[in-house]
């Protein structure tokens, strides 16, 4: 697996003091609020993000973490997938590199 799926830094005009560790606690992958959280950090929630960067959704995938773990059964891109489409990804994602895959935003939001 190797590739990590996320940007390494928030999108510009993000605070990052808006995303204060919380209560130490990690989140759950069932939550919606838990991946509109991450996505608003990545993406600022802009689940059709493409920016020319490599980076492509709500969630910021590559290409081939998209393909790697079954995006392309819901649309050929991320971006072009329904949120609910790029959190059912995430969460096989998340299952195999932990928080990690999201490094930058993840710390941001006391998650890791």
């Amino acid at each position: 697996m190797g590739a990590l799926t996320a940007m390494a830094a928030a999108p510009l005009g993000i605070s990052t003091t808006a995303f204060a560790a919380e209560s130490g606690s990690a989140p759950t992958v069932e939550s919606a609020k838990t991946w509109e959280k991450l996505a608003h950090c990545e993406s600022t929630g802009n689940w059709q993000a493409d920016t020319g960067n490599g980076f492509k959704g709500g969630l910021q995938f590559t290409p081939q973490t998209w393909k790697e773990f079954g995006g392309k059964k819901y649309a050929p891109s991320p971006e072009q997938a329904s949120k609910s489409e790029q959190i059912e990804v995430a969460k096989k994602v998340q299952d195999q590199q932990g928080w990690k895959a999201w490094p930058a935003c993840t710390k941001k939001l006391g998650w890791r």
